[in-house]
This record gives C-alpha cells, structure tokens and sequence, in this order.
C-alpha cells in the first residue's frame, strides 16, 4: 500500500510542510490516565511510559498496539565519491544492495527480529549526483523525484517507520547538509564515515568546505541545502519521513546520515519532526552534536556505526517493550491491588 505524494515541484514540497497532522489529544489524555492507573510506582517505567503515551498520541489510540513495522532502504551514489571521501568504492553500493535484497545484511536480521517488512529503494544507482564542488548534486526534477520517491515508498498502514540508507560518500554528503544548515564548517561536521585515513579526512573536510563555499547563496533555504549537497536517498528518506507525518505513522531516526535528511525539513518548518524520536547515538563523531540540534534524546547508546538503518531497527524493540508494557498490564483495579 502506498499513497501519491501531493507535489510535483519543489513549492509543493514547501506547502506540504505546512498545515501538518497533529497528535490526538483525547488518544494522549487517555494514555496518560492509563499510565497513572497502571500497577506501578508513579514514573517506575521513565522513558518507556513517555514512549508509549508519544506512540498513543500519532496513533490516535490510549491503548495502542503497534502492527507492521516498516523499514525502507534507500541506495544512492554520488558524484562527490569520485574525490576521494570514502574507504570504499562506489560500486559497493550496487553490491550492498544485491546483498540486501538477498536478505545477507545486517539490517535484514534486524528487521526479521522485531518483525518489520524491509523494503529496498534503488535511485538512480547508474546514475551518480553531480559533484557538489562543480555544480548542484540535483537539479529541481531530480531532487523532486527522489523526495516523490520516498513519500511513494512508505505504508500509511505502518506501525512505525524506520528510514536507513546505502550510499558511498554519503558521510561527506550528510556532513555538508549538517553544516550549511547549522554553521561551523567541516571541522565540526565531518568524521571518518567508514574509516578513512587521516588523509582522506582532510580530504573530506577541503571537499565539504569547497560546497560550502560554492553553493553559499542557497544556503538560508534548507531545501536547496539538500538539493544541493545532499543525495539521492538523504532526498528519498526526507520524502518519507514527511510522508509519514501526513500519515500520522511515528518514525524512529537512524543514524547521521537520516539525521541529517530529517534536519532539513525541521529546518524548514519547525515541529515537523514531533513525529519522530532518536534511535540511536551512533559513533560518527558529530551524530550527537545533530541529535542536540534536533532536540532528540537517543534511545540506544551502542557505538554502531553502519548506517542501514540499523541501529533504529533495534530500538523498534524498545518502543514495542513500552508499547507492550503500557497497553497489556494491569490497573491497580484490574488487578485488585491498593494504590499508596
């Protein structure tokens, strides 16, 4: 099941960030009625209790269940690879994939464990972004497409969605999103991706800071920061995650990379990440710094590093262990215990 994206140029982007679904109030008034009845001290089950009243809110039930995850994988390549920005060469990419669709990847494993549907999203794989030190990674068409791309993706019947990715040099692409939107350069914003050589960071940072430079002029419109520094699939997952919001499916972020995708459009309209929470803080250096940014509190700690989705795709457990605990206990009345 998918849904047609309501736009076909980059103004209809803009306007459908505006007039966004918000969460149910009588569904959040209800969960929270519910957490306090239930057969535990006020506040026993901290995070998880705020997870499942969260959860209950965009679902619109106060004692939600949650049916058919859903973990999309977009892949894309990209121009800027081609300088010299990641330990691995671009035809990984079309590998990874091949092995992704033949259930070999991490995130395959994960996505059976906590009984998520896995789809897999191919942009453009023969068709690297332009190089964004030369000229813009995506013109308008192209940009509109991969966002179209995501949005079509997503199922409105989903749970919750988990967005990952696959792309060579897509470290280099996120770190310069991140930087155009927040400031500070290439020396706060870049890591070591899949862990490069000192030297090919350096050559990472001359590389982000030479877009930086060259695209200066689009740098206060967050669309065209991802149009023009961005990729493919960071575009793709973007679409998705906004998608997901008109669908009032909750989203759990992933790593740098969809952190950096998810950033633009909160920085295109503040509050439209409320859907959202962080999955995890991952080993990329500056994946904390953006999750501050963003206001978003991981939920895992486990130093991954690999992208796919992986490491939201994990906290899917966490939030159906809130789900869980906050909709199958009992109340004190059910259970016939005395309240303090």
């Amino acid at each position: 099941m998918t849904s047609t994206p309501p736009f076909s140029d980059i103004q209809g982007i803009r306007e459908a960030l505006t007039d966004l679904p918000q969460p149910d109030s009588a569904a959040v008034e209800g969960a929270q009625a519910r957490n306090a009845a239930l057969t535990k001290p006020p506040g026993a089950l901290s995070r998880l209790e705020d997870l499942a009243i969260w959860y209950a809110g965009w679902r619109g039930d106060a004692r939600p269940e949650m049916a058919e995850p859903q973990v999309i994988v977009f892949a894309g390549n990209h121009g800027v690879a081609a300088r010299g920005v990641s330990a691995f060469p671009p035809e990984v990419t079309v590998q990874m994939v091949a092995n992704f669709r033949a259930g070999g990847a991490a995130i395959n494993q994960l996505a059976d464990t906590f009984g998520a549907s896995m789809d897999v999203v191919e942009l453009d794989l023969d068709r690297p972004t332009g190089d964004f030190t030369e000229g813009p990674a995506m013109d308008e068409e192209e940009f509109v497409a991969a966002m179209a791309a995501g949005w079509q993706a997503v199922n409105p019947a989903a749970g919750v969605l988990v967005t990952g990715e696959m792309g060579i040099g897509n470290t280099t692409t996120a770190a310069a999103v991140a930087a155009a939107l927040y400031g500070g350069g290439a020396e706060i914003w870049v890591g070591r991706g899949t862990g490069v050589t000192d030297e090919a960071l350096s050559r990472k940072r001359a590389v982000v800071d030479a877009g930086l430079a060259l695209h200066s002029d689009a740098l206060d419109d967050p669309l065209d920061v991802l149009r023009c520094l961005g990729g493919r699939e960071l575009a793709a997952m973007a679409g998705a995650i906004l998608a997901a919001r008109h669908h009032r499916v909750p989203v759990i972020l992933d790593g740098f990379i969809c952190c950096a995708s998810a950033a633009v459009l909160e920085a295109a309209a503040p509050g439209t990440l409320d859907h959202a929470v962080a999955g995890h803080v991952s080993a990329e250096g500056a994946h904390a710094a953006l999750l501050s940014r963003l206001n978003k509190v991981p939920l895992l700690s486990l130093g991954l590093r690999l992208g796919e989705g992986t490491g939201a795709a994990l906290a899917i457990g966490v939030l159906k262990g809130a789900i869980a605990c906050h909709s199958g206990m009992a109340t004190f009345g059910e259970a016939g215990v005395s309240e303090a």
